[in-house]
């Protein structure tokens, strides 16, 4: 866009600031919630290692070198049989993703007659691939997703209502589009599924008055929002999915670990034991020092062996709550904070796998540490994310009720892009955007407006024509939307005020 740009800061109505605040105490009260729900899980864990320590050493009373034997064939046992069940339950995941995949393809092709078929082909060809690799060991999920999504954006083309058809006919296909992303999507993305009805409320309405200007600027934004609802319940209904599956293997590795480490420490309690029963047989016996130290080896192993299944148990209360915190920073365009969050996950897994005790217990409370934190940042971030989409939707209606048509929008990490165009064919680009301290702004790109007059840099530039259609738009967004754009401004702007014009008018070239 040419010319130069303009900026206007935002405030918000005393009511948009109650309804904020009473979003932000509500996500205090849940984050508080979680908290307290993570420190019950510890000391209920810490119980129970308490009572495991007790039993243990009332039971250790058998041979040490039979049990030591036992053990190591269970465990070769039961890592062969989990290996074995990992590798079937995969490929069986696989092959009904495979299946479905197939499904989809038959469907596209039998109903859309003009999807490309080199593409279908190339599809096709990687399907046959992949069923190939099933059973190989190595996970076949984003693959599979991959294609169902190539084939999913084919099945979709030829979907989308026509601005010029008949408004009932618009509005079936769209209520048609809602009611196929099912249940999953007001579970899965509730704010979605209620800007979605909202929006066909509104073009409900637009088609009953007979306005259609009105309905023609509706029309790319409930397609725009649908089609991000559809794929954001899609997303997170994979997400699910996949989360579970990862579940049920970290439950069962975890199972085993915590295993391998009772059987450690049930062996040695028993040892010490032992080792303090031959102490105090054999006191005055010149084997006394050899013993004794034989006892203090088998206590410290014994520590180390119930300080990493303290570890582990801990990671296990945090660990899933970490993982979706890192995600939800990088959609909510933080990578700062998902990769803190990252590097604090993998030093306490390090630690772990590298049998580090007392490294890992310090790693895993700086986690503990850090998460109420990042869940706090992630609020903020997220208020600022819903204040930032609800100031998007008040411009796009103000702007639309100024005769503009709403072409294009977009996410471009902490901003909201937004494309309309005027009958007259100038262009405008508002940027939705944070200021650092937390302040909404927008930023106007203009093209092709015949009033956009820039005069010599000493003298300043003006807008005045452009100026008064954006006052009005924000005087509208502040009468119906609670948010309130301050004074217009762009470099080399006269001062508020100023009669007359400037020195040099007739001599500006246009912009």
């Amino acid at each position: 866009m040419s010319g130069s740009p303009k900026y206007s800061t935002v405030s918000v109505a005393s009511a948009y600031a109650r309804r904020e605040a009473q979003r932000r105490a509500q996500r205090e009260a849940e984050r508080r919630s979680r908290q307290e729900q993570r420190a019950r899980e510890r000391a209920e864990l810490a119980a129970r290692r308490a009572r495991e320590r007790t039993e243990r050493r009332e039971r250790a009373q058998a041979d040490i070198e039979r049990r030591r034997r036992e053990a190591a064939d269970r465990r070769a046992a039961e890592q062969e049989a989990h290996a074995s069940r990992v590798r079937e339950e995969q490929a069986a995941a696989d092959s009904r993703r495979l299946d479905e995949v197939n499904d989809l393809l038959v469907r596209v092709r039998t109903g859309e007659p003009d999807a490309p078929a080199a593409e279908l082909a190339a599809i096709e060809e990687r399907l046959v691939q992949l069923r190939g690799e099933v059973g190989s060991g190595e996970p076949l999920g984003g693959a599979v997703e991959e294609l169902r999504g190539r084939l999913v954006l084919l099945s979709s083309r030829g979907d989308a209502p026509q601005p010029d058809a008949g408004h009932d006919a618009v509005l079936a296909r769209f209520e048609q589009q809602l009611a196929a992303v099912g249940p999953d999507g007001a579970l899965h993305d509730p704010e979605g599924r209620r800007h979605c009805t909202e929006l066909l409320d509104r073009l409900r309405a637009a088609a009953g008055s007979g306005a259609a200007t009105r309905f023609a600027a509706l029309l790319g934004t409930v397609e725009h929002a649908l089609t991000r609802h559809a794929g954001t319940a899609q997303r997170h209904a994979d997400q699910e999915r996949l989360r579970a599956a990862e579940e049920r293997r970290r439950s069962e590795e975890h199972a085993a670990a915590r295993a391998a480490a009772d059987q450690v420490a049930e062996e040695a309690a028993k040892a010490a034991q032992a080792a303090e029963a031959a102490q105090a047989e054999d006191a005055e016996d010149a084997e006394d020092v050899e013993e004794a130290g034989d006892a203090e080896e088998m206590a410290v192993h014994e520590r180390r062996a119930a300080a990493l299944v303290e570890a582990a148990d801990r990671l296990g209360v945090v660990r899933t709550s970490a993982e979706a915190v890192a995600a939800e920073a990088r959609e909510l365009a933080d990578p700062d904070l998902a990769v803190r969050v990252e590097r604090a996950l993998h030093t306490v897994t390090g630690a772990l796998g590298a049998q580090a005790a007392e490294d890992a217990l310090e790693a895993v409370g700086a986690l503990e540490r850090l998460l109420p934190e990042a869940e706090a940042r992630l609020d903020e971030l997220q208020l600022a994310f819903t204040r930032r989409s609800d100031l998007a939707e008040a411009l796009q209606d103000a702007m639309c009720g100024e005769g503009f048509t709403f072409t294009e929008g977009s996410e471009q990490g902490a901003a909201f892009v937004l494309r309309f165009e005027r009958p007259s064919g100038a262009r405008y680009e508002t940027t939705v955007a944070t200021e650092a301290d937390g302040t909404p702004v927008l930023v106007y790109h203009v093209e092709g407006e015949p009033d956009v007059t820039l005069h010599p840099a000493a003298e300043g530039a003006v807008c005045d024509r452009t100026e008064d259609l954006l006052e009005r738009v924000h005087e509208a967004m502040g009468e119906r939307d609670g948010f309130l754009p301050g004074e217009l401004t762009w470099q080399g702007k006269p001062p508020r005020g100023q009669a007359g014009p400037l020195p040099g008018a007739g001599r500006g070239r246009r912009g």
